[in-house]
């Protein structure tokens, strides 16, 4: 995956958007810092979710993380392999590890989110 196409958060998600099509999850910063994922909390299909508000919750050997939608959209598919099989994200956090799927509100959304320079720039001085 071509890591410049794609956009950030200062919370470490990732965004690939297609069309109205957004492909979200945590950046490869962030599995690290999250360390050993053992159990994924998916969000619904159907649910309508606002830029920046809790989706979903990963769970790793450490504690709890909240994961939030860089975007406004509805989700529309999630990464059903995640159930039974969580360490994908921490394996392959942008390809087999990804999270979930939007039908985003506003594409142009987007593009106020981070490049990779900027986020490059900033991951490490933000929490989580």
């Amino acid at each position: 995956m071509d890591l410049h196409k794609l956009r950030y958060t200062e919370t470490h998600e990732w965004v690939d958007l297609n069309g109205k099509t957004a492909r979200v999850g945590i950046t490869d910063h962030a599995q690290k810092e999250i360390s050993d994922v053992v159990f994924i909390e998916l969000p619904k299909a159907g649910r309508a979710l606002k830029a920046k508000e809790s989706a979903m919750v990963v769970e790793s050997v450490k504690a709890a993380f909240d994961i939030y939608a860089p975007v406004a959209g509805k989700v529309t598919r999630v990464n059903e392999d995640l159930r039974s099989k969580p360490e994908l994200v921490n394996q392959s956090p942008y390809e087999k590890g990804w999270l979930f799927e939007l039908e985003v509100d506003d594409p142009a959304q987007a593009q106020g989110l981070l490049t990779l320079e900027q986020y490059d720039g900033v991951k490490d001085k933000v929490g989580h």
